[in-house]
């Protein structure tokens, strides 16, 4: 596939856009779970600093939750091949909802620094996955 082959159709590069920002989200908590002290920008700020170890263990669940997702945006895209969009007509709605729910909790947080960083991802990843979910059904 040429990158003309891929601009050409708008579901895979919206599935681009948004497997780019979560690799920056799942790259951010890696680096959470691995005791960078970026506290201030996630969980609402409540762990400044170094998050204790049951949160960085959190925090790489979420990278790999995230992981996964992205997998569920190239697929139903048609860039991973492993039809589980096929299988399941409605997965592809999945990273939809959790990009919603992360829009409402990163909007609503106490933490300014997790308010302005990652809301606008949250909205890159709503927009982009919403467009494939509607564009591959």
């Amino acid at each position: 596939m040429t990158l003309g082959d891929l601009l050409s159709d708008p579901a895979q590069v919206f599935a681009v856009v948004y497997t780019l920002a979560t690799g920056v989200v799942v790259l951010f908590q890696l680096g959470v779970a691995t005791g960078k002290a970026w506290g201030e920008y996630t969980m609402g700020g409540r762990y400044p600093g170094r998050l204790p170890a049951v949160m960085r263990v959190a925090a790489l669940v979420q990278a790999l939750v995230l992981a996964v997702l992205a997998a569920v945006v190239l697929d139903a895209a048609g860039l991973l091949g492993l039809d589980w969009t096929e299988e399941i007509e409605w997965l592809p709605f999945v990273p939809v909802v959790v990009a919603a729910l992360s829009l409402v909790l990163n909007a609503s947080s106490r933490s300014e620094p997790e308010r302005r960083t990652w809301t606008p991802v949250a909205v890159v990843l709503l927009v982009s996955s919403l467009a494939v979910a509607i564009l591959t059904r």
